[in-house]
């Protein structure tokens, strides 16, 4: 990567652009940025550990480019809080964060709540189950924030292999993408249809930018942020970078079919004034046929951080304890699988 500003009107970047990390670090040290790094989880005790090993190592103790790495929590029934701690995150329990609000579960409510607890002006946001984690994954979306002070919001994109009898094929994840959200942006929000992977946990944005957003409290939130982002600063502002390829675990098509019900109605709020709120009916086969089951997850959402009087208050007293940093100590490892 050379040293030399990235032109506004570029908007997708290669993740190795921003593979010179000294020079980024130079540019958040010159704007005066801190980086928090945030992942969402729920029993993601067999890859929240890698994770949080390979991203402090990298960049952190070796470069101080992350200013902290934070686990926000649902209430995991695994390890996943005892791993992540003991790799080095600083580790929160979603419903112990504001808890004079009404509780809330899901990965918006964990997302919304890291605004509250983290400390940076750049938020990295990254899913706990990525199983072939590298620091790409961080430094190729907060590069363009660095970078180009044209871009507020970073969206990762990748392939998506899919695991079958074993081993991975090169395609075929991000199927709710592709028979959901892609044909809804292309016939309703056809600039968005541009977005490559549109519901992929893997973002990075200015903290001005997300505290003015609400934040549905569980899948929808990706939806939401997106569609609102654009409807609020426009395409233009919107950056996608290309992390090469991602592998995680696969969901049922039971579970694929009630992601895919919450996406419809977060995109349907925001598109049509009105339309009938009914609970999804799933048919399940069983010994004695077809069991019927009926589902209606909450969908109602936080409403944007700068509205909470306890963020209004912790904004004006500034930071109350001094962020750790790492030193600078080695050339980085880039291997982490």
């Amino acid at each position: 990567m050379q040293n030399v500003l990235i032109s506004p009107e570029r908007k997708i970047f290669q993740h190795h652009e921003f593979a010179d990390l000294a020079f980024l670090l130079k540019r958040k040290r010159e704007l005066g940025y801190t980086i928090s790094l945030c992942i969402p989880t729920l029993n993601e005790e067999l890859t929240i550990g890698s994770i949080v090993r390979c991203l402090r190592k990298a960049l952190w103790e070796d470069i101080s480019l992350l200013d902290e790495i934070l686990v926000v929590d649902s209430g995991s029934t695994d390890r996943t809080r005892e791993e992540a701690q003991a790799a080095g995150a600083a580790v929160f329990l979603a419903s112990e964060i504001l808890p004079e609000l009404p509780s809330a579960t899901g990965k918006g409510e964990n997302l919304w709540k890291s605004l509250f607890v983290a400390k940076g002006n750049l938020l990295c946001f990254l899913d706990g189950d990525i199983r072939n984690i590298h620091p790409r994954f961080v430094y190729g979306l907060i590069g363009p924030l660095l970078t180009s002070q044209e871009i507020d919001y970073v969206k990762a994109f990748y392939e998506r292999p899919i695991a079958t009898t074993g081993e991975y094929a090169r395609v075929g994840g991000g199927r709710v993408t592709e028979i959901l959200i892609r044909p809804l942006f292309s016939l309703f929000l056809p600039e968005l249809s541009g977005i490559l992977q549109p519901l992929s946990g893997e973002y990075a944005a200015r903290r001005s930018l997300l505290e003015k957003l609400a934040f549905p409290i569980g899948y929808g939130v990706e939806t939401a942020l997106l569609m609102d982002i654009y409807r609020m600063v426009g395409m233009e502002k919107i950056a996608q970078t290309d992390l090469d390829e991602r592998r995680h675990r696969h969901q049922s098509i039971f579970d694929l079919g009630a992601m895919s019900f919450i996406l419809l109605k977060t995109f349907l709020k925001r598109t049509l004034p009105h339309f009938s709120e009914n609970p999804l009916r799933q048919f399940y086969p069983d010994s004695q046929g077809y069991r019927l089951l009926e589902i209606d997850p909450p969908d109602w959402e936080r409403p944007p951080m700068i509205s909470i009087e306890a963020y209004q208050q912790r904004s004006q007293q500034g930071k109350t304890s001094e962020l750790c940093s790492g030193i600078c100590v080695s050339p980085v490892n880039m291997n982490c699988e």
